[in-house]
């Protein structure tokens, strides 16, 4: 076995492997907090959706960068871009209007549902392509930052919804 061959084997076996992953959720909860001083005070549901309104366009800007890369990575795993390329090009798009809908809290609860299909959608997908052993990088910041996919793709679906379900019940 090749150097590389085993370089390629341990991808996504270091938390270095997702340092990018790691810095852009702290200055997204780092903007997030920043926020909360608009408030006055505390203010749980509105430090989430800041946080979730942060982290979407954030994500959504590494998309934009490439974005046919982004769509050759995301139709690699996405059950619905793999059918449907198109899919793949508008994703990018509906990510920055959820982030803009968190941020603006414009139809909230329009946002938090289609936060929730669209993430659990996308956990599948994820989900499968993990099941199958598919050794590729997550599509999660377009083509500029390499991580690789893993359950840490599949945490990240997951846990947005999980939080727009939160903000759907209080």
């Amino acid at each position: 076995m090749s150097s590389s061959d085993a370089s390629e084997k341990k991808r996504g076996s270091s938390w270095q492997d997702y340092l990018p992953l790691f810095v852009i959720l702290a200055l997204a909860l780092l903007a997030a907090l920043a926020k909360q001083a608009d408030y006055g005070d505390w203010q749980p549901v509105s430090w989430m959706q800041d946080f979730m309104g942060f982290f979407l366009v954030v994500f959504s800007m590494f998309k934009f960068f490439d974005m046919t890369g982004f769509a050759d990575g995301f139709q690699m795993y996405d059950l619905l871009a793999m059918r449907y390329r198109t899919y793949a090009y508008l994703y990018p798009f509906l990510e920055l209007a959820l982030g803009l809908g968190y941020l603006s809290r414009l139809a909230p609860n329009l946002v938090y549902a289609a936060t929730i299909l669209i993430m659990v959608f996308g956990a599948v997908g994820v989900l499968r392509a993990l099941a199958k052993g598919l050794d590729t990088e997550c599509a999660c910041m377009g083509t500029v930052l390499h991580v690789p996919l893993s359950t840490v793709a599949l945490l990240e679906d997951l846990g947005m919804a999980v939080m727009a379900a939160l903000l759907l019940m209080a």
